[in-house]
């Protein structure tokens, strides 16, 4: 019913940038917490940076002045900005919606893979 995907992921050299999206059907975003984990292999996965309804952010300090959510409510689309890219960037980047209200409620898209080398 609630579907979250991602795209926009790929191979980037160091420096480079990626926007990625993460399209919502079957909720409204506006309603979420919205947010970007990633997964390198190897690694738990981590919080990239989220974002409430109200516009409260939080960045990994590993992104923090490189990377930037950002909504578009009439598209309920949700995005990741990512620049200056370093190799260790590279994993699998998921998009995250967590309810406010009943905050156990948390769904997950596919996961796009973002390379970043040379």
């Amino acid at each position: 019913q609630v579907q979250l995907v991602e795209s926009g992921g790929g191979l980037v050299q160091p420096g480079g940038t990626l926007r990625l999206s993460c399209a919502a059907s079957g909720m409204i975003i506006n309603t979420y917490t919205m947010g970007w984990y990633r997964q390198a292999p190897g690694k738990q996965r981590e919080l990239v940076t989220d974002r409430t309804s109200g516009g409260s952010t939080n960045y990994a300090d590993s992104v923090k002045g490189r990377f930037a959510i950002s909504v578009d409510n009439a598209k309920n689309t949700v995005y990741l900005q990512m620049n200056s890219l370093k190799p260790e960037d590279t994993a699998v980047y998921y998009c995250n919606a967590r309810h406010r209200a009943f905050t156990s409620i948390n769904y997950w898209g596919q996961g796009t893979q973002v390379t970043v080398s040379s």
